[in-house]
């Protein structure tokens, strides 16, 4: 039944009141926010103001353009990406490793777990590149008896420096991030799986960490871009990558503040791409906890574009 009373104008009766006055179309007056108005002119205005200042720099633009795709410049770029993968597999081999030790009811594999943990996270990366870069100082040989044996100096090429210094304190991090993945799943998966006879090993292995990676792969991605701008630091070792690249092509041609920028463009080209292969691995994984995906940005567009298609049809 119909309230009287009622303000929708869809809701009121065709015919007069029972006073006999029709009903008044209620018109609706949206609310002004000026407050979005003023910020947003401010925002553009700073936005306007700090593309001003740039344009009025030192900088030689064409320079910028010009040197964005220098031999020397890809080729550090693709340092920069090797040199990533590979520190973050060996930080997620770590992390995996160091988790399970953490976890263990082990007192002795516990402690050593938290000690690892606790002393690289605890320590800048910086730091820890200058103490594998120095290592010779402290070992002048790597004896490993009848299997290998040679001086410090020959094994601590840059590029293992730079895998040590940042896989070993990407795998403090990893550790944490797998172990509050792990503790996500539920007790009862691991009882159940026991229950068939499945071993501690194989309980793990194929029970828990697929239930926990929905937990993992998202602030796996995160540490894996920050991996990208954090491996800027190897320059420091002597490892020739991006920014390295970048600025011995600087300090030779004059051109720093220009050069800084060619990295920039690379970095924020880099992190986009891993952006979106992070942003798909993480919808691949939820598909066990989300029974209905959210549409990804394609489809957003592609849906946009089918209604705007169909508008006129609509209204014809």
């Amino acid at each position: 039944m119909t309230d009287k009373f009622s303000k929708d104008p869809a809701a009121a009766p065709a015919g007069p009141t029972p006073s006999g006055v029709p009903y008044e179309a209620i018109k609706a007056i949206p609310v002004r926010h000026y407050g979005r108005w003023v910020s947003g002119v401010v925002v553009v205005v700073l936005l306007g103001w700090l593309v001003f200042a740039f344009s009025q720099g030192d900088v030689v633009w064409d320079t910028v353009w010009d040197k964005v795709f220098d031999p020397s410049v890809i080729d550090g770029m693709w340092n920069t990406i090797i040199i990533s993968i590979a520190s973050m597999a060996l930080g997620l081999v770590l992390g995996i490793v160091f988790a399970v030790m953490r976890l263990s009811k082990n007192p002795v594999t516990g402690a050593v777990a938290w000690l690892y943990i606790w002393f690289f996270r605890g320590t800048p990366v910086y730091v820890q590149l200058l103490v594998w870069f120095n290592l010779s100082l402290i070992f002048h040989y790597i004896n490993l008896g009848p299997i290998y044996k040679n001086e410090t100096v020959d094994v601590m090429t840059p590029f293992m420096v730079a895998l040590l210094g940042l896989g070993l304190n990407e795998g403090a991090y990893m550790a944490e991030i797998v172990r509050a993945g792990i503790q996500s799943v539920d007790e009862g998966q691991t009882e159940a799986a026991h229950a068939l006879g499945m071993s501690q090993t194989k309980t793990m292995g194929r029970i828990v960490l697929p239930q926990a990676m929905r937990v993992i792969v998202p602030p796996t991605g995160n540490e894996f871009i920050n991996m990208l701008k954090t491996s800027s630091l190897v320059s420091a070792v002597q490892y020739t990558e991006l920014l390295r690249a970048s600025s011995n092509i600087g300090n030779t041609a004059g051109a720093v503040m220009e050069m800084l920028f060619v990295a920039s463009i690379w970095y924020l080209a880099l992190t986009s791409v891993f952006s979106i292969g992070q942003y798909y691995l993480e919808r691949r994984f939820a598909r066990g906890s989300t029974r209905n995906l959210p549409p990804t940005p394609f489809q957003r567009v592609k849906a946009n574009l089918t209604t705007f298609k169909r508008s006129p049809e609509a209204s014809a």
